[in-house]
């Protein structure tokens, strides 16, 4: 019989040091295992999908009535931020990694025409979408950003604001200043950069929506709610010229949140089962992300970014990222095109790091919610391990040199 086919699925603790997702918080965990079944009405349930309204809206620095959570993972958040885009919408996509990329087919999906779409639908050329392709392990610059909005003008702009394809930061100021410049409504993916940069988006005015999830930056578990926030010239947009999604729609998404009109209201309205397990799990990584505050978690990734890249370096690698939760590298020249099986090694060892997914293929190292000493020592001395047990020559004494010498130069500044 089928039921005696299988035993118990168990799944082991792993080091997840990639670029996500991250370790979830032991006290978000908790809460999610402690939440009562039965009611999703009850009162604490809806109590805490308004508390979490209030304090989603601190997390991202913004005033927008339109912040909330999208059932789902970072693409839900994704898909309802482009969800007003309509076929024939001239749209300008830059592109710099797998995941940007990813964004940007996204959004040729949504502009092709019927025609488009038909002749081929999983990856259509929409004439009205100019996507701007950006080498690998480059950011996404002022110059690029200026010179292709600026020629195109187009109704919709989207840029990632990090990159975790290749671990790159791009220019959120110049593409902000440049959508206002030019009548460009801007969307970015900030699927990695909340809760780790230390950014308020009302300060970037020319982007209009915005999406990120909740298993990185707010160290919340996957598939529980992708904060989003939309500006009023966003949702004035959608109103005028609707959505062609009903789940993802975020004038219904937000009126479930209890957001109706432009206000906030007592009652939300039907629009999916929500889940009490996710409401509390949410509300509590929301609660943690302030407690501890924004700019100081923006500090200790910036602290342990160095600390580890410098590791690396001492090693032999060749850093190429930019970002603070992620650290993208070269291994050293005798290990260069054992990328992949350096990775497997590290992963049949718990050690939980990724490649790139495209090319040139890259070792990615990540620290999401790894903000300790010991926890950066253990991701450096198994890092170093593995090099050394696949041929890798390195001076132990050297590393540990390096590692004190940016600890103390960082801990002066």
């Amino acid at each position: 019989m089928i039921i005696n086919m299988f035993e118990k699925l168990t799944i082991p603790n792993t080091l997840a040091a990639g670029p996500g997702p991250g370790n979830t918080d032991p006290r978000v965990l908790e809460q999610f295992s402690k939440a009562g079944l039965a009611d999703h009405m009850h009162p604490d349930v809806l109590r805490g999908m308004k508390e979490c309204k209030i304090m989603l809206r601190e997390v991202w620095g913004t005033k927008n009535i339109h912040t909330f959570g999208v059932a789902g993972t970072g693409w839900s958040g994704l898909d309802a931020v482009i969800s007003a885009v309509k076929p024939g919408d001239k749209v300008v996509a830059f592109v710099n990694g797998t995941f940007s990329g990813i964004d940007a087919l996204s959004l040729r999906m949504k502009a092709a025409t019927e025609e488009e779409l038909m002749s081929n639908p999983l990856d259509p050329d929409a004439k009205s979408v100019k996507v701007v392709n950006v080498p690998h392990g480059q950011s996404v610059d002022r110059n690029i950003i200026e010179q292709y909005i600026s020629n195109h003008k187009p109704k919709w702009a989207f840029m990632a604001h990090y990159e975790t394809g290749s671990g790159r930061v791009n220019d959120i100021e110049t593409f902000s200043d440049s959508c206002a410049r030019h009548g460009a409504l801007g969307l970015i993916d900030a699927v990695s950069s909340l809760g780790v940069g230390d950014f308020r988006i009302d300060d970037y005015p020319g982007v209009v929506a915005w999406a990120s999830c909740p298993q990185k930056g707010i160290s919340c578990l996957p598939l529980t709610y992708a904060p989003v926030s939309f500006s009023d010239k966003y949702i004035d947009v959608l109103k005028a010229g609707g959505a062609r999604t009903f789940v993802h729609n975020p004038i219904l998404e937000a009126r479930h949140w209890g957001i109706l009109e432009g206000a906030d209201v007592d009652k939300g309205t039907y629009h999916r089962t929500h889940s009490a397990y996710a409401v509390a799990a949410f509300h509590e990584a929301l609660r943690l992300t302030l407690q501890e505050g924004i700019s100081n978690r923006a500090a200790k990734y910036v602290k342990f970014e160095k600390v580890l890249s410098g590791a690396f370096r001492a090693m032999g690698c060749d850093v190429t990222s930019d970002m603070t939760s992620l650290v993208v590298l070269n291994l050293p020249e005798n290990l260069s095109g054992r990328e992949m099986e350096f990775v497997q090694h590290c992963r049949s060892e718990n050690f939980g790091i990724w490649p790139t997914l495209s090319e040139p293929v890259q070792v990615r190292v990540g620290i999401l919610n790894l903000l300790t000493d010991e926890a950066i020592s253990e991701i450096i001395n198994k890092f170093g391990s593995a090099l050394k047990e696949l041929g890798g020559q390195f001076d132990d004494k050297l590393v540990a040199l390096q590692i004190d010498k940016l600890s103390k130069k960082i801990a002066a500044e």
